[in-house]
């Protein structure tokens, strides 16, 4: 059988780099082992769902270029979800149940009053047909909750290892609202089994839920997955990440100008005892990718890091794979001579406006910046243009160090920072650079 993953994002929010990080691990394994990626919209939650959130998450993930071989929704596949609880009621291993939030509530405190587990104690079971009639009478639906089999639930997970739990300390899980509507423990296992997937990597938060839905992958005839449970990440402070922390979320860091492939090498090794390094695209993700590179504890996301990975991500970033994201007029030449100093690719295009015009110069002394305009050299220019020059320059004026380089960048460039001036003169051209050192905006 083809190795077959799934990312099953709930359109109830904007992705954030703990969903991200799910969904890259996924692709890369699925890739790593020539298999296929599904890509599940659980939008059941018809109160919380929306179709502008589910169009988001699909554009997050083709700027991370995590493209789908497959696609499921889970809203247009309900009749398969009912077929299946009939199948379960049928064989006995569905049962409605009738307590309102309030009772099961007040169940749950006396429970942990008495030091008991708060497991449904399956009252529900109890219930005659003339019991049933009489609560629907009074106007209360039902919920339908998967009776759990006593015995050990026990699998080999690919990160925490060998995992076991005993059905009787678990409580029966609801598949069906009072509404009708399925939950996701019975719809993730439907979806999987017809669907064909092979292993299930997911945050450890489903452990337990793994557990239930061992059961219910049995039950269902359907051959039970591999499960990989992986560390949910922390924020720099040891914060939990949610959906609604907006500064973390894919789109705020997109429109902050980060690289897509920034962000995949960053998680792509979080959690990892392995270095992040730069590498230019997923393919090279996926060659070295080994999923038992996770281990348990909780890694921490810290935006400092990514910062500083955007930029060494940005050095070695060739002209052609940026070329149409670059303003018209952009060259080879130009890519590298300001590369080295990018933290952001939007920041090319100030660069650019340095190097061809016009610009406001910086010009303090103009006595010096006039005899430094004298001592142009005649074009063509290159690299070695600049040593040349400012040795003539030192040698005529006395200046050296900060005193003479400084007033050369602030009026050539009009900033006192920025890439090498042997890199950038010969692109500025000598009569911009004559303009410039006379105070004139050029």
């Amino acid at each position: 059988m083809t190795l077959k993953v799934r990312f099953a994002p709930s359109p109830t929010g904007l992705l954030h780099v703990g969903n991200v990080r799910q969904a890259l691990i996924n692709w890369l394994f699925a890739r790593a082992g020539g298999g296929r990626y599904l890509l599940r919209i659980d939008d059941t939650d018809t109160e919380r769902s929306t179709p502008e959130f589910a169009a988001a998450i699909e554009r997050d993930l083709l700027w991370l270029g995590l493209t789908w071989d497959e696609k499921a929704v889970q809203s247009e596949r309900l009749e398969r979800y009912s077929a299946a609880a009939q199948r379960l009621e049928a064989a006995g291993r569905l049962y409605p149940c009738y307590e309102t939030p309030e009772e099961l509530g007040l169940k749950r405190k006396v429970a942990l009053a008495a030091g008991r587990p708060p497991i449904y104690d399956r009252a529900a079971l109890g219930l005659s047909d003339e019991d049933r009639a009489k609560l629907e009478a009074e106007g209360r639906r039902p919920h339908w909750r998967f009776k759990l089999e006593p015995g050990e639930i026990a699998w080999d997970d690919l990160v925490r290892g060998p995992v076991s739990f005993q059905g009787e300390n678990l409580s029966d899980p609801v598949l069906i609202r009072e509404d009708g509507r399925p939950l996701y423990t019975l719809t993730s296992v439907v979806d999987d089994v017809e669907l064909a997937v092979t292993h299930v990597l997911r945050g450890e938060d489903h452990v337990a839920n793994t557990a239930v839905q061992v059961q219910l992958f049995q039950a269902l005839g359907g051959a039970v997955p591999t499960f990989g449970h992986l560390s949910l990440i922390a924020g720099a402070g040891g914060e939990s990440l949610s959906k609604r922390l907006g500064s973390l979320s894919l789109a705020s860091l997109r429109e902050s100008g980060l690289e897509a492939m920034t962000l995949n090498c960053y998680l792509a090794r979080l959690g990892t005892p392995d270095p992040v390094e730069p590498l230019p695209d997923l393919a090279s993700l996926a060659e070295g990718f080994d999923l038992s590179r996770f281990g348990r504890a909780t890694p921490k996301f810290d935006p400092a890091e990514l910062e500083h990975l955007n930029a060494r991500l940005l050095h070695v970033t060739p002209f052609e794979a940026v070329a149409e994201r670059l303003p018209e007029g952009f060259d080879t030449g130009l890519w590298a001579a300001i590369r080295p100093n990018l933290t952001r690719l939007a920041e090319a295009a100030v660069w650019q406006n340095i190097c061809r015009g016009p610009v406001i110069p910086q010009v303090e002394d103009a006595g010096f910046a006039r005899q430094a305009a004298e001592l142009l050299p005649p074009e063509p220019w290159d690299e070695t243009t600049w040593g040349a020059w400012t040795g003539a320059v030192k040698a005529a004026t006395g200046r050296k160090g900060k005193a003479l380089f400084l007033p050369l960048r602030l009026a050539l460039t009009g900033l006192d920072h920025g890439p090498e001036l042997k890199a950038l003169l010969p692109l500025i051209g000598r009569e911009r650079a004559e303009a410039r050192l006379a105070g004139k905006t050029a």
